[in-house]
């Protein structure tokens, strides 16, 4: 059933899609459930159930036993909104403290837990002064740390976006010292002075605006079984899959990908997938077998 989602309020919206994500990853939702995430009152929270019933009436029904309402043998969203996706990544917040275990919409939660992850030195004040350039169209100047200066320098940059490459935050700038688009590591950002009108639009970053599809399959000296376990991980139709990226975020997608080297320099079992267009995603970034690439799409150094 398609919902009129113009008919509904957004804290209506959210308290629907609320008692249907319960009932599918819990298989029950009563009155309290709702009162309890959204402070509501009786009334308010018997409102909903009977507001979602009217658009799901197959979806849940009323168990006096259990004194609870459960997910209905006929079960079918009506909001679009259940993929693993989404409850994994409550998970994965709740793990790294992005997520209060008070904000979260699963109660009885499986045991969990991830691979760390090495905490980036951004200070808030940098991702202010960043975001408030690119919401103002300015430029900033900024003290910048690379590498391949032992000292830091400043330079003025004018970023238009922000930038997430698996492991670090950046900023997605043009840079006036070098006269291009550029990554720059908000956590190499060791101080903001001063703003300025932006010489610059967004709009002239093509590698940002422009896409990539990598189309990627198993490794061909797996075993038949061995490809069709891989096929399964990476969701693979006809033996490939395609991953569409910004041509200014590659770089960074085949080295998280391990697609940045030569495929047969590793054991196939480790290496599992391989580039199955990789001539045409060599135009894009030269000498992708040495993990180099242009400077539009390699972070600052």
């Amino acid at each position: 059933m398609e919902i009129d989602r113009s008919e509904l309020r957004w804290g209506v919206e959210q308290r629907l899609e609320f008692i249907e994500f319960r009932l599918f990853w819990e298989g029950h939702v009563n009155r309290s459930d709702v009162m309890e995430q959204f402070g509501l009152s009786v009334n308010q929270a018997s409102t909903d159930l009977n507001r979602y019933i009217s658009f799901a009436p197959d979806n849940m029904t009323y168990d006096k036993s259990a004194r609870t309402y459960v997910r209905g043998p006929g079960f079918k969203s009506v909001f679009g909104k259940l993929d693993a996706g989404r409850y994994l990544a409550q998970l994965r917040s709740l793990e790294d403290g992005l997520l209060d275990r008070d904000d979260c919409w699963t109660t009885d939660l499986p045991a969990f837990g991830s691979t760390p992850t090495p905490v980036r030195g951004v200070h808030p004040e940098t991702l202010r002064a960043v975001v408030g350039a690119i919401r103002r169209t300015e430029a900033i100047e900024i003290n910048y740390q690379s590498l391949s200066n032992p000292e830091p320098r400043w330079r003025w940059i004018a970023p238009h976006a922000i930038a997430f490459d698996g492991f670090r935050w950046h900023a997605r700038a043009f840079c006036m010292t070098g006269n291009s688009f550029k990554d720059f590591l908000l956590s190499r950002i060791l101080e903001v002075r001063e703003t300025a009108d932006a010489a610059t639009s967004a709009a002239e970053d093509d590698d940002w605006h422009s896409e990539v599809t990598l189309k990627v399959g198993p490794h061909p000296d797996l075993s038949e079984t061995q490809a069709k376990v891989i096929a399964l991980d990476y969701g693979m139709q006809d033996g490939k899959a395609e991953i569409k990226v910004r041509r200014a975020l590659l770089y960074y997608t085949l080295k998280r990908l391990g697609l940045d080297t030569d495929p047969f320099a590793r054991k196939p079992q480790d290496q599992q997938i391989v580039l199955l267009n990789r001539e045409l995603i060599t135009c894009h970034i030269p000498s992708v077998g040495n993990a180099v690439g242009p400077a539009s799409q390699v972070p600052e150094c």
